[in-house]
């Protein structure tokens, strides 16, 4: 197996160390990997390719020491097609969440998320993913399950 060198703060190691220790892993390695495939497998869902989707995408993070809020002002402006609505909100005295509404394609909503969580000093996003093409004008009102069909963390 291949050996790899990741950097990530104190804090998240700390809580992978616990996470391994309380859930019976046998280290740290062995959560990044199921990790990692559960981050790789979340918009592999064919059930979901070529579909007309919604999905909201939950971010928070400290405004007091970050360009969070900056990144995601750039993010919804240049997918202006992508995003149906967006909100932000103040959380205590120092934190803030950004809601995205998005509506398309599940490549763009995977593309959208990844951008996110690759912006530094996120503290956790979190999205739903539904498929909608199911409720338009033609659709059979009985067909509609009403289930989230797509669901991931980032913390």
């Amino acid at each position: 197996m291949t050996v790899v060198s990741v950097s990530m703060p104190e804090e998240l190691l700390d809580r992978i160390d616990g996470f391994a220790d309380e859930h019976g892993y046998t280290g740290r390695s062995e959560v990044v990997r199921e990790a990692s495939r559960n981050l790789l497998g979340e918009f592999e869902d064919a059930t979901l390719e070529d579909r007309d989707l919604m999905a909201v995408v939950t971010v928070l993070f400290d405004y007091e020491t970050t360009s969070v809020e900056e990144r995601m002002m750039r993010l919804r402006h240049e997918n202006e097609g992508l995003v149906a609505s967006n909100v932000h909100s103040h959380v205590g005295s120092r934190y803030c969440m950004e809601l995205f509404v998005l509506e398309g394609r599940l490549e763009d909503i995977s593309t959208f998320v990844g951008k996110i969580r690759a912006t530094k000093d996120t503290l956790t996003v979190d999205y739903s993913v539904t498929p909608v093409d199911e409720f338009g004008a033609d659709a059979d009102p009985a067909a509609a399950d009403g289930h989230d069909h797509g669901h991931g963390h980032d913390y």
